[in-house]
């Protein structure tokens, strides 16, 4: 056996164990969506629910808080940038980051300083090795999001805007992450969340072909959360009683209500990760198929030559001693 044909059955055995990594990969992306998907419906009531006590309380409630409504113009802002802790997703953490430089530049141009809070290893390694400084680091936690974990982000946030500017605080709180539409299509979103007003950043700053994640649509913009939403005018608006006041119940609502809102953001990009991971994995076995059978072609064509090669030799040698016999 010639050496051109060793190498390539070498190939073909190494991509056959490619592919079966691959396929394995994608069968257990795609377990994990459902069950991603599953945790986030699970979380919509009680998010539904919270956001109609918010909305009671702040109407029931004269207070001017700073966390529903802005006060003067922001001079710094913290941007919470949801990125994956693993690879083998393709593009999903690229897009995030990409969206959140292009977020960056426009809150610059309006003379803000920005923070970035960063949620996994891919956005961590990405900020660390460009020496920029992170004011807030959480790894491990893509995968699988908990409410602990969403509340120590929540915490640290509020942390932050409850804090004057003077001594370091900030004025606004924005999150880049992805949105999960279906299996095949996400879409990186950009959206203040305190002051509770959906703030998007602009197409043109940032948009991806469809089937990918990328910029804001108007979809994205029908899908605001409901805390920003005027209520239909059919809607009875059930009847609270306050006790001690509005005020204090609103002051106790607010911290839970960012909680909850990091954890559906978490269990979204979670989702959305799992899904960019199938289709980047099942990509990757599309390609191992296709290299597999071309070098299996050319082991063939190798083979063949072989073949050929040794009936012509076995050929030219009867046929020297046919001659030799003759004379």
């Amino acid at each position: 056996m010639g050496a051109q044909l060793r190498e390539l059955r070498r190939r073909i055995r190494s991509t056959e164990s490619m592919k079966k990594i691959t396929k394995a990969q994608e069968l257990i992306a795609a377990s994990r969506i459902i069950k991603a998907q599953q945790s986030a419906d699970a979380a919509k009531p009680y998010s539904q629910a919270l956001v109609r006590a918010l909305e009671a309380a702040a109407s029931r409630s004269n207070l001017e808080h700073h966390l529903l409504e802005a006060t003067g113009t922001p001079t710094r802002s913290a941007v919470l940038v949801v990125t994956s802790d693993r690879g083998f997703a393709g593009a999903y953490s690229a897009n995030v980051i990409r969206q959140a430089e292009a977020l960056t530049g426009l809150l610059r141009e309006q003379g803000q300083e920005v923070r970035p809070y960063v949620v996994g290893k891919k956005g961590a390694n990405w900020f660390r090795f460009r020496g920029r400084e992170m004011f807030g680091e959480y790894v491990d936690i893509t995968g699988k999001p908990s409410y602990a974990d969403a509340r120590r982000i929540a915490d640290d946030l509020l942390e932050a805007i409850n804090t004057p500017t003077e001594d370091g605080g900030v004025d606004e709180i924005h999150v880049v992450s992805t949105h999960f539409k279906n299996m095949v299509s996400q879409e990186v979103r950009a959206r203040r969340l305190f002051p509770i007003v959906v703030e998007d950043v602009p197409d043109p700053l940032h948009r991806i072909e469809a089937g990918a994640p990328g910029g804001m649509s108007e979809a994205a913009e029908a899908e605001t959360p409901a805390a920003t939403t005027p209520q239909a005018e059919d809607e009875t608006f059930p009847l609270y009683d306050f006790e001690p006041s509005a005020e204090e119940v609103l002051d106790a609502l607010l911290p839970q209500y960012a909680g909850n809102l990091v954890y559906t953001t978490l269990l979204d990009a979670s989702a959305s990760e799992w899904a960019a991971r199938r289709r980047a994995m099942k990509a990757a076995t599309d390609n191992a198929g296709e290299l597999q059978q071309n070098l299996t072609r050319q082991a063939n064509a190798a083979r063949q030559a072989e073949v050929t090669q040794e009936i012509s030799e076995i050929v030219g040698g009867a046929d020297a001693l046919a001659a030799a016999g003759s004379e």
